[in-house]
């Protein structure tokens, strides 16, 4: 990768000097340790906030608690590869998360995933800093704009919001992870998406905050992943590209969802779809030497009985992607799950998934 080039260049100097190699940075191992993944042919599993909360429960005293709790565990016997969390409100300098989860609990659970040999991936939903709505509120097409250099709010976003998202990046010490700012940028749902700022206030938007954490702060713990919105093709994928020297992932948000037909004929489409995409998406990879990875993806409640085997594995299991993430399973909406729980009608496929040679999950101990 470009943005490693200097440090490869360095460690040739130092040998043929005989001096010490360098030591490589957290980010640098987790790189490498999803790079042998994908040689050996495995895709890893995550599942988003899994040590937080389940279908049916949720942590209450963290300090104490010792997080081994898990609805994939619960159906599978093993915890998710990757687990997903979720940094919405720490720029409010609030307690929790958007999701009502206490930063000191995301925290404790990041550290001791990856201690368990795990992957970490970072999302961020930060608030609307100009009409004081959340992430959802795409009222204004100017909060973006307001951010940058010479923008009303840019001394905000500088001096209090990026510092807080830092301060917690850097509590994490050692612990490497895959941050996700700004996904979905393809669609207009939220106020960083395509309606609402230009593709150069967009890229802007994610370099401010790339340079921020990694020139100005120096956290060596972070590995980036752009994660447009499925839908597109490779234009539309490039087109608010932040650039090869930021980005190590090449990622995709993409759902399932049942139409008027019923979910056999729409887990046809989306299958359709996500090959489609993930065929463009594989070519970009190689032309920009990334990682590739299915960042979001799911299908609400899970209504198919077979949609891990026999719709979304047969989806993913011909692309090196680095991994596939599900969303949450909520314990306060009973319906909003996506993945599989113990009392679940469907949960044994999710288990047949797991037993796949291809898929990766990680061992409980």
């Amino acid at each position: 990768m470009m943005k490693y080039l200097p440090i490869i260049l360095a460690a040739l100097a130092a040998v043929s000097c005989g001096g010490p190699k360098p030591v490589e940075t957290p980010a640098q191992k987790l790189h490498a340790k999803l790079s042998q993944s994908v040689k050996d042919g495995k895709i890893l599993y995550g599942h988003q906030d899994d040590l937080a909360y389940g279908h049916a429960w949720k942590v209450e005293d963290w300090e104490a608690d010792p997080l081994d709790r898990s609805d994939v565990k619960a159906v599978t016997g093993k915890y998710p590869a990757v687990m997903g969390v979720e940094l919405g409100g720490i720029e409010m300098g609030d307690k929790a998360s958007l999701d009502s989860v206490d930063f000191g609990l995301i925290r404790k659970a990041a550290k001791l995933h990856a201690e368990r040999g795990g992957v970490v991936t970072v999302s961020w939903h930060p608030r609307n800093p100009l009409t004081g709505g959340d992430a959802w509120d795409v009222s204004s097409d100017q909060v973006v704009k307001s951010l940058l250099e010479g923008g009303e709010l840019h001394d905000l976003f500088m001096d209090t919001w990026l510092p807080r998202l830092g301060d917690f990046l850097e509590s994490l010490g050692e612990t490497p992870v895959i941050f996700r700012p700004w996904h979905e940028c393809s669609e207009s749902w939220f106020w960083w998406g395509s309606k609402l700022c230009s593709a150069d206030e967009y890229k802007a938007l994610f370099r401010t905050t790339w340079s921020y954490l990694t020139e100005t702060r120096g956290l060596k713990n972070l590995l980036w992943c752009y994660s447009p919105n499925g839908g597109i093709d490779a234009d539309e994928y490039l087109e608010r590209y932040p650039g090869d020297d930021v980005i190590d992932l090449m990622g995709l948000d993409q759902y399932e969802f049942i139409g008027p037909d019923g979910f056999g004929p729409s887990g046809e489409r989306f299958a359709a779809e996500i090959i489609r995409s993930l065929g463009f998406v594989h070519a970009l990879s190689i032309g920009h030497n990334k990682l590739m990875c299915l960042s979001e993806t799911g299908l609400e409640g899970i209504p198919d009985p077979q949609w891990w085997t026999g719709v979304l594995y047969p989806a993913i299991k011909d692309f090196p992607i680095a991994y596939v993430l599900t969303w949450r399973n909520a314990w306060d909406k009973p319906g909003h799950f996506y993945a599989g729980w113990d009392g679940f009608a469907n949960a044994p496929d999710f288990k047949a998934f797991s037993e796949l040679d291809p898929i990766a999950f990680l061992e409980a101990k």
